[in-house]
């Protein structure tokens, strides 16, 4: 079975620019379309689908938190992926703590769009370098500057590890098997990296990573 995707944009023509770059993907199948907020509820919740494609604003100036919210508490299966052309950092971080999967802009190539939408259906957590750029300079902390590179090394030769998969785009399933672990542990390992990294979610941590070049150099 492919996976089932509803988009949800405000504007006609970049649905259809997103329909057309699905059509030519045999794995990945368009079950709906929504203009508004609260079409893309109504469509989510009675379709169910894997992954929820959708802008980060919708009509006037309100932000999709509340939405994305919304939609993981009803459908804690469905993964969000926010495409969008705005990079407002704090409308990111509010995406990011109502539990959006994943962040890229309108400049993303048709084949890195797809490849975003099976990352985030199997369990990863996407953000493309310049948003993370964007993220990472914004928050305060021990992510941020020099005090950033010395929480990096208190992270332990584990937890590192665990980090850089992390950044590769891997799901806490993924990064269990290629290290021979229990989810369960790699759970712990992210917990303790947030911890001394000062970042609150995964989606900090993997701006971290790309800001950092840590997988330049892994």
């Amino acid at each position: 079975m492919g996976i089932r995707v509803v988009l949800a944009n405000a504007q006609p023509v970049m649905l259809e620019g997103l329909k057309a770059v699905f059509r030519a993907e045999p794995d990945i199948e368009v079950m709906g379309e929504a203009a508004t907020g609260a079409d893309a509820l109504a469509c989510a919740t009675a379709l169910r689908p894997d992954v929820l494609v959708m802008d980060i604003k919708f009509e006037r100036d309100d932000d999709a938190a509340p939405l994305i919210r919304s939609i993981k508490e009803q459908l804690p299966d469905t993964q969000v992926l926010v495409f969008t052309a705005h990079a407002d950092v704090e409308l990111l971080q509010k995406a990011a703590r109502a539990g959006a999967a994943g962040y890229v802009n309108y400049d993303i190539s048709a084949v890195n769009l797809a490849r975003a939408v099976r990352a985030v259906h199997g369990g990863a957590t996407m953000i493309n370098p310049r948003l993370a750029r964007r993220l990472l300079a914004d928050m305060d902390g021990g992510a941020n500057g020099a005090a950033g590179w010395a929480a990096l090394h208190r992270l332990t030769g584990r937890e590192l590890e665990v980090l850089v998969e992390l950044g590769r785009g891997l799901g806490d399933k993924e990064i269990a098997e290629k290290l021979y672990v229990s989810q369960t542990t790699i759970k712990a390992h992210l917990r303790a990296v947030y911890r001394k990294l000062r970042v609150r979610n995964r989606v900090q941590a993997v701006a971290f990573v790309a800001n950092r070049g840590l997988l330049k150099t892994s």
